[in-house]
């Protein structure tokens, strides 16, 4: 393994100190990219609503600064929470499943979808996207059936290894979506490939000398395309 410079350290120990949720409230599309970002002198330390008060101590210690009140320009502390959807006004459009940073709903096309309660984050991210608004947030006291008027908040109600978990599935997540899209990728090659294969019966076009020089262009537009890609 290469030896990481010290801005790769100092960011990889950022990112562990972050509650993983992946919400994107920092302003950042994930816990990484906020790291990196701290790191670069690019984001201050108080941008994390779901680590709060705690997370900032932790981030200021790391940084080697004083901490500071979260920026409420980001978002408030608040208690864990997790979402719920309520299947009956389901529709099955899949539009939260590839929200969620962690894979954390399941479900297939047209068929009602449900929350696995330990693998989510509360990261809200699924709520705006869905057209019928059958997702809530409730807090996991809340949906536990207890009663707690001063439920703990930020990394108080979150834990390390709830961090950790977080982290593998946003990870697995990832992988999955990268490998999906390769795979639609290929088969849409494929499918070219094939068409180009047996333009005739493909395209309205009957003059064999333009069939090829169409043909000749189209295979030109694909090579490029695979070179910049390349690139």
């Amino acid at each position: 393994m290469p030896k990481q410079t010290g801005l790769g350290v100092l960011a990889s120990r950022l990112l562990d100190a972050l509650p993983q949720t992946q919400c994107t409230r920092c302003g950042y599309p994930d816990c990484a990219a906020y790291a990196q970002a701290m790191a670069q002198g690019l984001a201050d330390i108080n941008q994390c609503p779901p680590g709060g008060e705690v997370g900032v101590e932790r981030l200021a210690a790391l940084m080697q600064v004083a901490p500071k009140p979260l920026n409420p320009e980001f978002g408030v502390e608040g208690p864990r929470t997790v979402a719920f959807i309520d299947e009956a006004w389901c529709i099955g459009c899949t539009l939260c499943i590839e929200a969620c940073p962690t894979d954390a709903i399941f479900g297939t096309n047209k068929r009602m979808h449900t929350v696995i309660e330990t693998y989510c984050t509360g990261c809200e991210l699924c709520l705006p996207v869905c057209p019928v608004d059958c997702i809530k947030l409730e807090t996991v006291a809340a949906s536990a059936g207890a009663v707690d008027q001063n439920p703990p908040t930020g990394w108080n109600a979150w834990s390390p290894a709830l961090a950790d978990t977080a982290r593998q599935r946003y990870s697995a997540a990832g992988t999955r979506r990268a490998s999906a899209k390769l795979a639609h990728s290929a088969a849409k090659a494929a499918q070219a490939q094939d068409k180009l294969a047996d333009m005739a019966s493909h395209s309205r076009i009957t003059d064999p000398a333009v069939l090829d020089h169409k043909k000749a262009v189209i295979l030109a537009a694909m090579e490029r395309a695979r070179l910049r890609k390349a690139s």
